[in-house]
């Protein structure tokens, strides 16, 4: 764990984790499907399983031993996985049955995470735990996305406000802030690809519980939008 940091910042991030899995166990209670509706119990206990093994793993300091290692632990046990997973469901039939039947509003909602999780990203950077440029002072702007999805979710698909054209614009835009932010994470990070930040790298997420960052909270995000980006685009292709 990282030594000196405020006791509040890790205990405001697990909560904002713990939002992020009860928000998305809200988008599969929500759905058309009874089986997704049934499942979500299942899907939640995997979830929190997960969390688990990447605590024990952070927690023995896993990822911080050699940071050397191509390519980098927390890559290869953490984020890989969790791309893989996601991939599997966008390619399977059962997979992209879920997917269909996950609620478009729920789902954007589910971008409020993003808000606090930039507030933590800046408390990390004060206590020299992450580089400027992973916060909204420096290259990173993905606290926009949390900020307006409700509005999006209440506006747009609540009050039909806003046209599904938009909607999907603004999944696009937010997708491309939340890789923005991933690249330069992944760069700044100690391990050999790092380009940035060497006077002050990214240390925090190798350490518990900020590894939630890139093996859940960022997935879980990923996730909502390329589901959110398939249903538009289905259903504009239905449409037509």
């Amino acid at each position: 764990m990282l030594e000196n940091l405020p006791t509040f910042i890790p205990i405001v991030f697990g909560i904002t984790t713990i939002a992020a899995l009860l928000l998305f166990h809200w988008c599969m209670k929500n759905s058309n499907s009874e089986a997704t509706q049934k499942n979500a119990a299942k899907i939640i206990i995997g979830l929190t399983i997960w969390l688990a093994i990447q605590t024990v793993l952070t927690l023995n300091d896993i990822y911080n031993k050699d940071t050397n290692s191509f390519p980098p632990k927390i890559m290869l046990t953490g984020v890989f996985p969790t791309i893989l997973t996601i991939i599997l469901l966008f390619v399977t039939s059962k997979g992209r049955q879920f997917i269909d039947n996950l609620p478009l509003k729920n789902l954007t909602y589910l971008n409020i995470v993003r808000i606090p999780v930039e507030i933590v990203l800046f408390w990390l950077f004060l206590n020299k735990a992450i580089p400027e440029l992973m916060t909204f002072e420096g290259r990173n702007f993905d606290i926009l996305a949390g900020i307006t999805a409700p509005f999006i979710a209440y506006f747009g698909l609540t009050k039909l406000k806003i046209n599904r054209k938009s909607i999907l614009i603004w999944n696009f835009i937010c997708l491309s802030l939340l890789l923005n932010i991933v690249v330069n994470a992944l760069f700044s990070a100690p391990s050999p690809i790092q380009k940035f930040a060497f006077d002050q790298p990214n240390i925090a997420i190798l350490n518990f519980p900020f590894s939630w960052l890139p093996t859940f909270i960022v997935p879980i995000v990923l996730f909502g939008h390329l589901t959110s980006i398939r249903q538009l685009l289905k259903r504009k292709t239905e449409k037509s």
